[in-house]
């Protein structure tokens, strides 16, 4: 009896590995050959210098199809690798202000914060307060919310104002998604490299 408590194979069975009276062929190109005796599906492998590989074991009989099984599973690797990468995942960025900070550092920080929104990242913004600062909470809020009201174009408020210990916290969510964000970058750049000369060429 199998053991089912092991872990499932995902590999489809190629080959020898293959032990079915007939299949159902499908040629290198996508073309039906047809149901066909698994010894003669092999034999028609073999003569191609391909590989018989299982690609749908619940059809009655299986579908088996003639390909290149070393060059198909590097190229599902690769697309798999892109789909991972093309996913950009959401990082958080953090901003520390101090409740009383002036105009112009006001600003520098705020311009981190949008560079940060425009690339699809959450900000994390802490406001750190110190000795009697702590009982003016107000100030925190106060310049929490003027953040928000400056950057609303380009993100929201994802997570409010809240005390925790010394520190102010509030998370600033963008509008436009990690992947949004890389796509417009390189198109814009893209745009960028028609308009001007290659300097490579030679």
């Amino acid at each position: 009896m199998a053991n089912l408590g092991g872990p499932i194979s995902t590999e489809p069975r190629i080959n020898e590995r293959i032990r079915v009276p007939e299949v159902r062929l499908v040629g290198p190109n996508g073309e039906q050959v047809g149901i066909v005796s698994i010894h003669d599906a092999l034999k028609l492998a073999q003569e191609a210098d391909l590989d018989l590989v299982e690609v749908a074991a619940t059809a009655r009989p299986p579908v088996c199809k003639l390909m290149d099984y070393g060059k198909f599973k590097y190229e599902s690797a690769m697309k798999a690798r892109e789909a991972r990468k093309n996913q950009a995942h959401t990082i958080i960025k953090e901003i520390k202000l101090r409740p009383k900070i002036d105009p112009h550092d006001y600003e520098t920080k705020k311009g981190h914060v949008v560079r940060f929104l425009k690339a699809g990242d959450k900000v994390k913004v802490t406001i750190m307060f110190r000795g009697r600062e702590q009982s003016r909470p107000e100030l925190g809020f106060r310049l929490l919310q003027r953040l928000a009201d400056d950057v609303q174009e380009l993100g929201f408020v994802e997570s409010h104002a809240k005390q925790d210990g010394r520190n102010m916290i509030m998370v600033i969510g963008p509008h436009k998604k990690k992947a949004e964000a890389k796509a417009e970058k390189a198109a814009a750049k893209a745009q960028r490299g028609g308009e001007e000369p290659s300097i490579q060429e030679a």
